[in-house]
């Protein structure tokens, strides 16, 4: 056998997570291997007791639930005092404001109702939610609902806002009014309507209609005067109905006595005569329409009455050349409803102040007495020309010339006596009256 030699080669091990050393020492017989493990560090670490390191852990476990524990009843579990409306309120920290106003019954108030178009209850919390502030500041709904409860806090709860239902609107037209004097013999517009406008809401859920003015309307205003000539005294004599086979004997007799006069022809009439109606024009006398057919004006409805008097105009125009806007209506029925309706197509509507019933057929001497007695400066004297036997009339107008001439009257047509008036415009008084374009009539 030969000698152990006594070298001896090392040789290192790689373990997984370990450092393993093995020596070796060569013999006759071949290598012969001793393993001896160390960890691969440097340095070395020092020796522990058994059960040390589990204590610490055990100690510091034991602090961390103390300080979550502490943390959680700080942050989460504790109680804080809060002012509601004014009152000192105990609640949870952190806690959802909205459980707290839920849990108070939000401190009496209440929210607001759902209210119809027209300010009817359609449902007694249909509307805004009450109204919630934080320190002064208005709270929107979510934010109502992502708010929690600090210590501190300032809450002030209110009852909420009614709401309307939701509607559909369109703006609509208010025709004007109408204010009518009485008393006058001369009636005229003075002011023009003009629409206003208004807003209409209906609502989606009851139906109803609302309604809001935007611009008020202005009323049409109808005059009445009566002419007072402040330079002498002038009276008016005036004859209805024809043109007929009188009038040319009273146009006669005006002419001798070098008397003005106004005639208010029917539209038929002068259909059926139109050289009558041409007469009173040329012998310079004033023609102006007393309607088509004499028909009482208050008992058509709108179309005929605006035919009453714009074919009456028509028919006096094409027999005279003359298109008069001076009408005088039959029975004098001339009222607001009818001024609303075709206030338009006329300039005024003359009346009379002195009636001598000659249509009845009195006599020639109480005509001629009813003329005279009744007599005033600015009267306008009612006669008739046609609509039957007017022979006591025409007997009867050479002595009421005559006699109220006595009395210093001077004789004027309606025309003249208006332009003796400054309370009546000159396009009335002119019959050239033009309705303004902004204007509307009233809507009856």
């Amino acid at each position: 056998m030969g000698k152990r030699s006594t070298v001896s080669d090392r040789k290192q091990y790689i373990h997984p997570g370990k450092a393993t050393h093995l020596h070796y020492t060569t013999t006759a017989r071949g290598k012969r291997y001793v393993a001896s493990a160390s960890r691969a560090r440097r340095g070395r670490r020092p020796s522990r007791r058994p059960g040390s390191s589990k204590a610490v852990i055990v100690a510091v476990a034991a602090v961390a639930l103390v300080i979550g524990f502490a943390s959680a009843w700080y942050f989460l579990l504790r109680d804080v005092t809060i002012s509601v409306n004014g009152e000192q309120v105990v609640a949870r920290v952190n806690a959802p404001l909205a459980e707290v106003l839920e849990e108070h019954d939000y401190f009496g108030a209440v929210p607001g109702r759902l209210l119809s178009v027209g300010g009817n209850v359609l449902e007694e919390r249909g509307g805004e939610p009450c109204a919630v502030s934080r320190r002064g500041e208005q709270l929107a709904p979510e934010q109502v609902e992502a708010a929690r409860i600090q210590e501190g806090d300032v809450f002030t709860v209110a009852d909420g806002a009614d709401t309307e239902e939701t509607s559909t609107e369109e703006t609509q037209e208010i025709a004007p009014g109408i204010q009518r004097e009485t008393g006058g013999a001369i009636q005229f517009v003075s002011q023009w309507g003009k629409a206003g406008s208004k807003r209409v809401k209906t609502g989606e859920v009851s139906g109803e209609t609302a309604e809001e003015v935007l611009e008020e309307p202005q009323d049409m205003v109808v005059s009445s005067v009566n002419p007072r000539p402040s330079n002498g005294k002038y009276v008016v004599l005036t004859f209805d109905d024809g043109p007929s086979s009188y009038t040319p004997q009273i146009l006669e007799i005006l002419k001798e006595k070098g008397v003005r006069a106004t005639f208010f022809n029917l539209g038929s009439q002068a259909q059926s005569n139109p050289s009558g109606s041409r007469a009173i024009v040329d012998a310079g006398q004033e023609l102006a329409s007393h309607t088509m057919a004499h028909r009482n004006l208050p008992t058509a409805d709108r179309d005929t009455l605006r035919s009453e008097i714009s074919t009456a105009a028509d028919a006096l125009s094409e027999a005279s050349g003359t298109h008069p806007q001076m009408i005088r209506a039959p029975y004098g029925a001339f009222g607001d409803t009818e001024w609303a309706r075709s206030g338009d197509l006329i300039s005024c509507n003359v009346l009379w102040n002195v009636d001598t019933c000659d249509w009845e057929r009195p006599g020639a001497d109480a005509i001629r007495a009813a003329a005279v007695n009744n007599a005033f400066n600015g009267a306008i004297i009612l006669m008739h020309d046609g609509g039957g036997n007017r022979e006591q009339t025409v007997a009867a107008l050479p002595g009421i010339i005559d006699d109220l001439r006595a009395k210093g009257y001077e004789f004027v047509t309606v025309s003249e006596l208006m332009n003796m008036d400054d309370r009546i415009p000159e396009d009335v008084a002119n019959g050239t009256v033009s309705m303004p374009e902004e204007a509307v009539l009233p809507s009856v």
